[in-house]
């Protein structure tokens, strides 16, 4: 009987040893999946400004520019050097097919990698999170441009708003 009164202060050992170790095991899956919810907080802002772009005139540079201002305040705040491009592109023959493009990237840092950093380790590189959007410009031209047989119309209008051509 003697022998289990020695033993008082091996659990308390053994649980001060191995709390560290389950935690840093438990917090990297988490960590991992804060990454991937922070991609998709980016993607549905992405999303979003593209949605507010391709309904606004965007012939002047600088409501493009005042876009992306407003678009990078939507952006998750996990990111850290974080920007927002929003692009006007006329992809088709004569200008037709009009496009805008949004754009935003940024850096996520893991725990795990600050934790490493912390201890007097370099830590690798952080995730560089970058998401993509284009859609259909609402402002299409009625022609290319060109005048008499020469016209070719980019959009059919009817009734209900403008649509591509088929």
């Amino acid at each position: 009987m003697h022998w289990l009164f020695d033993r008082k202060g091996q659990s308390i050992v053994e649980i001060t040893l191995m709390t560290p170790l389950i935690l840093v095991a438990l917090y990297i899956p988490f960590d991992f999946g804060v990454t991937i919810f922070t991609g998709h907080l980016t993607q549905n802002a992405v999303r979003d400004g593209a949605r507010i772009a391709s309904s606004t005139d965007l012939l002047d540079d600088t409501k493009a520019d005042n876009l992306a201002q407003q678009f990078e305040v939507n952006l998750p705040d996990m990111l850290v050097s974080r920007s927002v491009t929003v692009n006007y592109l006329a992809d088709g023959a004569a200008n037709c097919a009009q496009n805008v493009e949004v754009i935003a990237q940024g850096t996520y840092n893991f725990f795990l990698y600050r934790l490493i950093a912390l201890l007097g380790f370099a830590p690798p590189d952080p995730v560089q999170i970058t998401r993509t959007t284009k859609m259909w410009y609402g402002f299409q031209p009625a022609t290319n441009g060109g005048s008499g047989s020469t016209t070719n119309f980019c959009t059919t209008v009817t009734a209900s708003g403008t649509y591509p051509a088929s």
